[in-house]
Formats: structure tokens, sequence, C-alpha cells
């Protein structure tokens, strides 16, 4: 069918689709293009020009993406009731756009220092004849280059006569930097507003999508899944780019490109021609007084989100240490940052509470369709938190411990391993669309906890697959890139086997007075996992003086034994999850 025909009646569409799905396909295709590029960048650029230790790091990036996926639930809500799907949109793509710009001004860069004995000392960062980095401790009698060792203790080694020990402990010295607390702030800052703005845009340029179809209109499905598409696109583009343009120009350029595409994405909404005249409109009986009211909150909500992101960043050590300590779990959850501990309870409530009300309120088979739900919103954070590491652990782990050599003499930005699951996503979707339609007319089409456990199954696995390439590393101890496009091959399966599936399934199960709440749970279970996500990546953490690794050998051995360790758990969930499905499908009563 051509992108312009008509349909019998004279109407114009979009490959037999309403022509706005066009202009909102692309205006999605460029924010994607957007927030997947920054993302590509964000864990680098925190570890490498702010040179933030790992459990800093991943104890921000996981509050950072934490919330991006908790504001849409506010934006939503706010959208229906007084501003409108498209200001809300407009308004999110202003912020964040202006988000990505700030993270183009980081500043000086952070110098590194390394403490020792009340000490503080310069370091220099080089590199040797062969390519590999050389960190250096600059002091009155001489440059000492830091060589990592097994035990976690460091050995200094130069000229004779220093006033420092040849080797040092582990814990008897630090590796930090000097930053610049204004361009810290202005880190956060724009961190803050790409969380407000992707709660005002996220979730209503998906509403206006849906306003397209006339309820019973079968083309509602296939449309949403044009739509998507186009998040996969834009994210292969800017996951391939924004890290080459980092790395050719600086990191200024990468969140430039980004901020670029937001700015794209605001101006085909802005300027649509009246393509979507009638769609996304405001409440009618919502005056401007109000809306006035709503851009303010939303200002307000600004620094908000910038105390949370600072509290996380501020607290990360301290539950990490809390974690190695053996505190225990009531030890480790009272050293977590204000945001974790308000995750946490609420997740815990709601996985707890709302299955003991249906049970009181609700008639049996209710009960046991809650059941079902909840079990399913808890599979699903086991799912995304390990899946959402693609942005901070294995992005980490593609840097410090992967060759990423694809010839020509050409070498892959560890950012832009994150495009193998795009690029994965959009070559398997049909093919995947097309079995389950096939199964299904014989009948054999697994049931949505079966499907949910090959999810888990396939991300476990795909973590043991480098695991098992670590054998072949090579003598910088760095795994081949293969064993890491195999992993995203078998997360991208999984995804497909549980993303599509997902909320609409937990809508379905629900109590019909609790369907909003359910949706809210939802969304909190996708933020609850970006931030355990977060929390994983800081027990991955490995030495690292200047944003350069001290032990290549050590960094690998600690990626793979806690890739190992969730793999296996996941594939255990997973194969406990297959068992207890018959029981599940029996209480979801038909329920497709």
């Amino acid at each position: 069918m051509a992108s312009n025909s008509t349909t019998g009646a004279g109407e114009k569409t979009w490959f037999g689709h309403p022509p706005q799905l066009a202009r909102l396909f692309t205006t999605e295709m460029w924010e994607r293009f957007g927030y997947y590029g920054m993302r590509a960048l964000l864990a680098l650029y925190l570890a490498q020009w702010f040179l933030f230790d790992d459990q800093t790091t991943g104890g921000l990036y996981g509050a950072f993406t934490s919330l991006v996926y908790l504001t849409p639930l506010f934006g939503g809500l706010i959208a229906d009731r007084l501003l409108g799907a498209k200001r809300s949109v407009k308004f999110g793509a202003i912020i964040m756009c202006l988000g990505y710009l700030g993270l183009c001004f980081g500043g000086e860069q952070a110098k590194p220092v390394f403490n020792h004995a009340g000490q503080s000392y310069e370091v220099q960062v080089s590199k040797d004849a062969a390519g590999k980095s050389v960190q250096s401790v600059v002091t009155t009698a001489g440059t000492y280059a830091i060589k990592g060792n097994d035990d976690g203790s460091v050995t200094l080694q130069g000229s004779d006569g220093s006033v420092l020990p040849q080797t040092i402990a582990k814990g008897e010295f630090k590796a930090d930097a000097e930053r610049n607390p204004f361009w810290v702030s202005i880190m956060l800052l724009s961190l803050s507003l790409v969380v407000v703005g992707n709660g005002f845009f996220k979730p209503n340029i998906s509403t206006i999508v849906g306003t397209l179809y006339a309820p019973g209109d079968r083309r509602r499905d296939a449309g949403f899944t044009i739509f998507y598409m186009g998040i996969n696109l834009g994210s292969i583009g800017s996951q391939i780019f924004a890290p080459l343009f980092a790395q050719w120009f600086g990191w200024w350029a990468g969140f430039g490109l980004v901020a670029v595409g937001m700015a794209i994405a605001w101006g085909l909404f802005q300027f649509d021609g009246g393509r979507l005249k009638g769609y996304g409109e405001p409440p009618a009986d919502v005056g401007e007084k109000s809306r006035f009211y709503v851009y303010l909150g939303a200002l307000a909500a600004i620094p908000v989100a910038w105390f949370l992101l600072n509290n996380a960043m501020l607290s990360a050590q301290a539950a990490h240490a809390a974690a190695g300590e053996g505190t225990g779990i009531l030890g480790y959850l009272a050293a977590l940052p204000l945001l974790g501990k308000v995750l946490f309870g609420l997740f815990v409530a709601a996985v707890i509470g709302i299955p003991v009300w249906a049970a009181r309120v609700g008639t049996r088979e209710e009960f046991e369709k809650m059941v079902v739900a909840i079990v399913l919103v808890v599979m699903s954070v086991v799912f995304w938190t390990l899946f959402e590491l693609a942005g901070s652990a294995l992005t980490l782990f593609a840097e410090r411990s992967t060759d990423r050599h694809i010839g020509f003499g050409m070498d892959m930005p560890a950012g832009s391993v994150q495009a193998f699951n795009p690029i994965f996503i959009v070559l398997l979707a049909p093919l995947f669309a097309g079995l389950w339609v096939k199964l299904a007319k014989r009948n054999f089409e697994p049931s949505i906890p079966v499907k949910f456990s090959f999810a888990l199954v396939l991300v476990g696995l795909g973590f043991l697959v480098v695991v098992f390439g670590a054998q072949f590393a090579d003598s910088q101890f760095r795994v081949g890139i293969i064993w890491l496009a195999l992993l995203y091959l078998l997360h991208s399966i999984g995804e497909l086997c549980l993303s599509p599936v997902g909320l609409s399934m937990i809508t379905k199960l629900s109590i019909a007075r609790i369907v909003g709440m359910m949706m809210g749970v939802w969304f909190l279970a996708t933020s609850m996992a970006n931030y355990v996500g977060g929390m994983i990546t800081q027990f991955a953490s490995v030495e690292t003086v200047g944003g350069e690794v001290t032990n290549p050998k050590m960094a690998l051995d600690t990626y793979i034994g806690v890739f190992q360790t969730i793999g296996l758990w996941a594939i255990g969930i997973g194969i406990f999850l297959f068992v207890i499905s018959p029981l599940l499908k029996r209480w979801m009563h038909g329920v497709q």
C-alpha cells in the first residue's frame, strides 16, 4: 500500500493508517534519538569527565533513570486533567532540550588525585607506546606509575628514595578528583530538566496515538507497532552517532547532537501545519490561569529532582559500604539515598498490600487474577533490572574490558555498543509478531507467564554468554565484541517475549476499580528496576584512577563474577516461573 493512499471513502491514509500517525512517528523517533543518545553517553561522561568512582556513577545513573520512568505517571495525570496531551508534549520537549544543552557545558574536566596518609597527590594519565593508559602519582620526589594488584593494593613504580611506600594496601588509599561544584550542579540541573521534561512528553504522545483510532478500530495495535518502531529507529541513529561525535569532537558535541534531535522533535510538533488539530487538546473547562500554575509547578519540580539526584550522588558510597560491611538488608536499606528508600517502601507496600486488599474486598477469581498481576510485576522488575544494565554496567564493561575492534582500523565507541539492541528489535520484531500469530492459530502460543519465563531465562543466558566468552580474552584482558553482540541478541529476544504484553496484561488482570493504580504500580516497577540496575552497577564497581582501571585483569574478573551471579539467578527465577506457570494460567481465568 502506498504511503499516501486513500480509503474507499476518500480519506487519505499513511500506510493504511490515519495520516497524523506519520507526524507522531517522526516526532517520537527524534525524541528517542535524543534520549537514547544521551543514555549512551551518560555513564561514561560521569566516569571519565567528572571522574566519579563506579559507586557514585552507578548510584547517580540509577537514580536518574528511575526518575525518568517514574515522572510519566504524573505527567499523564496532569495532561488528562489540566494541560492536554498536545501542550504537554510541546512543553516537555522544550524542557528536555534545555537539559541536553546543559550537558554540553561541563566546564573544566575534573582533576584526578591520589589520597594517602592524609596527603593528596596529583595524578597524571597518559598513554604508553601500545596505547595503554598509564596513571602516575606526582610527588616532590618524582613521578610514580600506579600498578593495581590482584588483592586490591597498588604498587607505585618509580625511582628509589620515594617518600611514599612502594606498595599501598587496599583501603589505605583512595582515588578521587577535584571537581568544580558549580559544574557538578549544572550537570545535576541538566539531568533534572530531562527528568521533568520526559514526564510531560513520554506518556502523552502515546495518548495522542490512541485517539487517532475509534473504539473497536482493528488498526489500533498495528498503529502502535508502527509508532514504537520509531523508538528503535531513533535510538539506532543516536546510539551510533552520539558516541562518535563525543569521540571525535568532545563530550559537548555528543550532547549537542542529541539536543538537536530533541529540537527537531519539538519543531515537528509545534509547526504541524494543522495536522494534529483536534487531537490532544486541553479540557475545555480548564482556564489558562490553571494551566499557568501547572507550568509553575513543573518548574518547581526541577529543584526537587535536583535534590533527589544530589542525595543519590552523595549517599552512593555510604550505601555501597554498608553492603560490604555485612550489616544485613536493614542496614543496607537504612544507608540508601532518599529516593531508594521511597521506591523500595512503595514497591513492597504495593506488592504485599494489593493482594491482601483484593482478598478482603474481591471475589476469589478477582483475588487470583490480582495475584498473577503482582507476580508478573515482580518478574518484570527482575527482567528490566538486568536488561537496563545496558546503559551502565554493560557500557562500562564495553569501555574497559571489551575489544571493540570492528575491522578497517576502527574501534566501535563503547556507548555505540548499545545500538545492538534496537537493531535486533527492528530485524526480529516482524518475525516474532508472525510467529505468535501462527502459534495462536494452532493453539500453541505460550501463555503470558511462560513468555515472561522465557524472557528471564534469555536475559540470564545473555550474561552467561559473556562469562563463557571471557575465557577467550586477549592479553589485555578484553573480551571480543562478538560476545556482547550475542548478549544483546538474547536480551532483545527476551524483550520481544515480555515487553509487548506487559502493561496490557496487567490492566486486563486488574480489578476494574483499581486499574489506574495498577498502571501506576507498573510504572513504579519499571522505575524500581532502573534503580536496582544502578545498585548492581555499584556492586560491579572496579578501582579506577583518573577514569581508567588500575588492573585490567581484576576489572574483568569483577565484571565476570557479577555477570555470572545475576545470570544464574535470572535463569533460576525464570525456571521457577515456568514451573508455576500452569497455576498462574489457571488463575488468569481465561484472560489472554
